[in-house]
């Protein structure tokens, strides 16, 4: 173990890795629901989903783990699964075949500009200052993500967004509050795997109160289904059912392929930089520790997912409570690619686990995330207006990659107001003019 993975090196041990994969694990396991749901309607088989979305989610987590050595775990994204499924297929009304056919070519674009270092260059081309407003942003980000999932906020309030009132009406909401205590109560008095002891117990109490719910006929085991193999459709790119060449069709996969690049471009680098930056996980020049081999993580899992029947494979915030249960190296990976493998036969025990016992987890690692703030340097307004506006931005769009753009085209306009048009990198301004491009394209569709 120490020779793959140096544990001594990052100041971590067997039990602390296994216990932060597990709870990372936990944290994310509600996408093996998510997915096949949202995917399904589509016109793909749940089972089929299902199966394709824990394989792809362990081999990509394994290939994180033994070339980048992080605790960072990938599976099939929400908001890209999203897209596939309304924008793509119900609302454009292509074939899930040929949504596939997108992310196919995604995945292996993203395996070449990663071998070419591009992804590399982009990363390190994102000034200090918004890096730290990323794992800020992040924070917030799966905080939100945690208090809307256990229906503690809701838009029902009468107010733009509220709390609920803590009834037995809203009892996910109650029992999320218990665990939050809970975490924080154990936290606090530094009792080892205080977040995963947290979303265990939670998921207990949560079984009188009916949040639990444990069916009649339940068999904790059950055989995986079949995966969408190979399931694309390239003639589909550029010919009409007729079989005539398309400018249409082409020019329509071209806007479904570039909006999974960019959106999995930006939410990996996202959380690469901010679980980077929470568990600091870098190397002797401040940046992300073998972000190469991270970045091929993403892009193959991307590409094996497409093979397997699913859509893109990307990063999960979630790794940032697996960081802070004390995860530093890529065996928490492999113990959560392995538990992934685990929940192919046993997908009903994992389907217990209610979003109420993984919510305290994710508002919890908030707090932890935070922490980056108090070196952002708000006195310098060059500096603090993009890390405010990519904080701001993250939670109240719902998006990573928002975020990011926002942030990098408002660092260049402050900085050209500011006069320091020197302390912006080519790669930054690159940067800017295509998120700008991608915003005036957006609003004039």
């Amino acid at each position: 173990m120490e020779k793959l993975f140096k544990l001594q090196e990052r100041g971590t041990t067997v039990s602390k890795e296994i216990i932060g994969g597990i709870t990372t694990f936990l944290a994310m396991a509600y996408i093996l629901a998510v997915n096949p749901s949202i995917l399904s309607t589509s016109g793909m088989g749940w089972g089929a989903v299902f199966t394709a979305t824990a394989l792809s989610a362990a081999i990509a987590t394994l290939v994180m783990a033994f070339c980048a050595n992080l605790p960072v775990a990938l599976a099939p994204g929400l908001g890209l699964n999203a897209f596939f499924t309304y924008t793509v297929v119900l609302g454009m009304g292509c074939s899930f075949q040929l949504a596939l056919t997108a992310v196919l070519l995604e995945g292996v674009l993203f395996i070449i500009l990663s071998l070419c270092g591009v992804r590399e260059a982009i990363i390190k081309s994102i000034p200090e200052g918004l890096k730290k407003a990323v794992a800020v942003g992040i924070g917030l980000f799966i905080a939100i993500i945690g208090l809307a999932n256990a229906g503690i906020v809701s838009t029902e309030t009468g107010t733009l967004i509220g709390f609920v009132n803590f009834t037995m009406a809203n009892k996910t909401a109650i029992v999320a509050v218990i665990g939050l205590i809970l975490t924080i109560v154990l936290y606090t008095l530094k009792v080892p795997g205080a977040i995963l002891i947290g979303i265990i117990i939670t998921t207990i109490i949560g079984i009188p109160f009916g949040v639990t719910t444990i069916p009649e006929d339940f068999k904790p085991f059950s055989a995986p289904s079949a995966p969408h193999f190979f399931a694309f459709d390239f003639k589909g790119i550029c010919f009409t059912t007729a079989g005539k060449f398309s400018f249409a069709v082409l020019g329509q996969f071209f806007v479904i392929f570039f909006t999974f690049l960019f959106t999995d471009l930006f939410d990996t680098i996202g959380t690469l930089l901010g679980v980077a930056e929470q568990g600091n996980l870098k190397d002797e020049n401040g940046e992300v520790a073998n972000v190469k081999g991270a970045l091929m993580a993403d892009a193959v899992g991307t590409a094996v997912g497409a093979c397997l029947g699913t859509s893109t494979v990307t990063s999960f915030v979630e790794s940032s409570s697996g960081v802070a249960a004390g995860a530093r190296t890529g065996l928490a990976s492999v113990t959560t690619a392995v538990l992934f493998l685990v929940s192919l036969f046993l997908s009903p025990l994992f389907f217990l686990i209610p979003s109420a016992a993984t919510a305290p987890a994710l508002i919890f690692v908030g707090y932890l995330m935070m922490k980056s703030v108090v070196d952002i340097k708000f006195d310098d307004p060059t500096e603090g207006i993009p890390a405010f506006i990519t904080i701001m931005t993250m939670p109240f769009s719902y998006s990573i990659a928002k975020g990011i753009q926002w942030g990098i085209i408002s660092y260049v306009i402050a900085k050209c107001a500011g006069k320091k048009v020197k302390d912006i990198p080519v790669v930054t301004w690159i940067l800017a003019v295509i998120f700008l491009a991608d915003i005036i394209f957006e609003a004039c569709k």
